[in-house]
């Protein structure tokens, strides 16, 4: 049975950025039908698993710590990381110069308008700008969404929610688009198919049984489906050669359904799809001992205290400190041959320094508990931590370091353990040298110099040897997928741009499908903090416009 019905907007998916889209086109009386394949437990898409971070520019919880950020340092951060060079580029240029005066102006206040509101720590991300020549953010601005990601997500649903009762939001979930409908050169609407219900939690995989057919009219169209980090063939067959060869060990860091497939409608339908070997993959993934989607992966967000050594033990360049320049670390590891890397830290360490990605893993914080936040500067690692610590398939903990090389050998292939001894003296002699010109040490001294970083990020310098600081730690890292860099071609409206640079009429997308703007407003980096910005700066556009 087939269903045909008309909107005002259409919007395919509902991640964040189609949540934003739809928040700021029903404010202005637009009628608008969202539609997802996945089951209604997964509103909100990617965001509600994320830590809820974003880049902003001279904010207020940055002057209360005494960081002195400007439009103007964040300008020359972004660009220098970008290295925009590309005919392709011209719009991606432009949304970067459009979301930094967002995020040095409106974009604290008009979150705060909707119940918005920040950890008072700002983080320092992609800290990798300290070093010469090298790419990041100089401060810290990464902003933590009290709440995380689902924090975020929330004042979004609610207005949706809102705008149903109002009659101008339809909620369409298990419904697959499968193609844009065409007239002329316009875009007027979407078709596909209807599937079964499923009673699959958020992540978990759903079932693709058709059960019905839908079309949708509408006088805009948008696409917000994210981009192909949970299509593992996709990623391999895309990958940058600028990498070296794509690895083998890859877990993912988003749900199988993040396929890409919306980017691949707007293709069909006439839209230019730029820059697609631009990715953004970490280095420091590790197993879900709690799995929720297969092969699912969890990301260290590390301080830059821990040893990082290549799969054959060689401690990695000194600039690639932990936290310090995500594709200059995959891209040395992956020309080296290393599949998987390690950290070599103690407990101390683990203790101050490790937070992991995501919702769930912040319980704290995504639940706005003070009196668990406040444990985070007590003896012991935070609980998600720790557990990962008693079950994680990646792990080691040893008395002794002839026991941690010992069972770190037996775990990854290849290891030489006395390139793990000398790459521990090398570090633990420039520890004790208080004139050393190893950047992981200076950049270790630097991060302390900021007071969060003191309080809750970075560990005080000691030798790994040090037998107070103990037990030794050892973590197995591996490549995980995240983020696609490139996308559908968009002007500042949204609006999806063909091949000779012209509007598609009817056509509009948004969020990473878009390359978050303008088909790569990362050029090849990103400074952190720009994806879940990403989704709101160009659904705020867009929703202005459809």
């Amino acid at each position: 049975m087939s269903q045909t019905t008309s909107t005002d907007v259409v919007i395919v998916g509902a991640g964040l950025a189609g949540l934003v889209t739809a928040a700021e086109a029903v404010a202005r009386g637009r009628r608008v039908t969202l539609i997802d394949q996945e089951p209604s437990r997964s509103f909100g898409g990617q965001a509600f698993w994320s830590f809820g971070g974003l880049l902003m520019v001279d904010t207020p919880e940055q002057r209360r710590l005494g960081i002195r950020d400007s439009h103007e340092v964040a300008h020359d951060d972004w660009m220098r990381a970008a290295g925009f060079d590309r005919e392709t580029d011209s719009w991606g240029r432009q949304w970067a110069e459009a979301y930094l005066g967002w995020a040095a102006g409106d974009m604290r206040g008009w979150l705060r308008e909707r119940g918005v509101s920040f950890f008072p720590v700002v983080g320092h991300a992609e800290r990798g700008a300290a070093i010469d020549g090298g790419f990041g953010n100089t401060l810290p601005r990464f902003h933590i969404t009290w709440g995380t990601g689902p924090g975020l997500v929330a004042p979004f649903t609610r207005l949706l929610r809102a705008g149903v009762e109002e009659g101008l939001v339809t909620l369409k979930f298990r419904h697959r688009a499968d193609a844009l409908i065409r007239e002329g050169d316009a875009v007027v609407g979407v078709r596909g198919a209807v599937l079964a219900e499923d009673l699959a939690e958020r992540g978990e995989a759903s079932n693709r049984d058709v059960t019905g057919e839908f079309e949708i009219r509408a006088e805009s169209t948008v696409i917000a489906t994210g981009g192909i980090g949970g299509a593992l063939d996709r990623v391999t067959e895309r990958w940058p050669s600028s990498l070296g060869e794509a690895p083998t060990d890859i877990v993912r860091g988003v749900p199988e359904h993040v396929d890409g497939r919306g980017i691949e409608l707007a293709r069909e339908s006439g839209a230019a799809v730029v820059n697609e070997d631009r990715m953004w993959h970490y280095t420091e993934g590790i197993r879900n001992w709690s799995p929720v989607w297969k092969n699912h992966g969890i990301r260290i967000l590390p301080g830059p205290s821990s040893l990082w050594v290549d799969q054959s033990g060689k401690r990695l360049p000194s600039a690639l400190y932990p936290g310090s320049d995500t594709l200059g670390a995959l891209e040395h590891l992956r020309r080296t041959g290393s599949d998987h890397s390690w950290f070599v830290l103690t407990q101390s360490i683990v203790e101050k320094e490790f937070t992991l990605s995501g919702s769930e893993q912040n319980p704290d914080l995504t639940e706005k508990d003070l009196g668990l936040l406040a444990k985070r500067v007590l003896p012991g690692a935070p609980r998600p931590v720790q557990a990962f610590l008693d079950h994680g398939e990646d792990f080691i903990v040893a008395n002794s370091l002839d026991e941690l090389l010992d069972r770190m050998q037996q775990l990854g292939e290849g290891l030489d353990a006395e390139s793990v001894r000398a790459a521990i003296a090398e570090r633990d002699a420039a520890v004790r040298d208080p004139q050393t010109q190893d950047q992981q040490v200076r950049a270790i001294h630097a991060a302390r110099e900021f007071l969060g970083e003191r309080l809750v990020r970075t560990a005080k310098p000691h030798e790994l040897l040090d037998e107070r600081h103990w037990p030794l730690i050892a973590v197995r890292l591996h490549t995980l997928t995240r983020k696609t860099l490139g996308g559908v071609q968009t002007d500042l409206r949204s609006q999806a741009l063909d091949a000779a640079g012209n509007p598609v009429p009817g056509l509009f997308a948004v969020g990473e499908a878009a390359g978050f703007g303008g088909g790569g407003v990362h050029g090849y980096r990103s400074l952190e903090g720009t994806f879940l910005g990403g989704c709101l700066h160009t659904g705020h556009r867009a929703g202005a416009y459809v």
